[in-house]
């Protein structure tokens, strides 16, 4: 099973829902809420959709609503893999 990185989250952001072009993407995210960042929650919803779908999994869905940070989101999809949430 391989990581799922700051990268892939990067990626998929763009490729789901684009970046705004004021915010840098490429700098230190994982701290920083989507909302900063310019994505609301049906951006998130989308992202997570992706998920899902990309790596076959399925992310509870009160851990997505908790999630607020890239961060979070990559702890709780390393969590899902390694079967830790149902």
């Amino acid at each position: 099973m391989n990581d799922f990185t700051i990268e892939d989250v990067r990626r998929i952001l763009r490729d789901v829902a684009g970046a705004d072009e004021r915010v840098d993407l490429d700098g230190d995210i994982a701290e920083t809420s989507f909302a900063d960042l310019g994505y609301d929650s049906l951006a998130l919803l989308e992202t997570t959709a992706r998920l899902q779908r990309d790596l076959g999994i399925r992310l509870p869905d009160d851990a997505v609503l908790a999630v607020s940070t890239p961060g979070q989101l990559i702890d709780l999809v390393s969590l899902t893999r390694a079967g830790a949430l149902s």
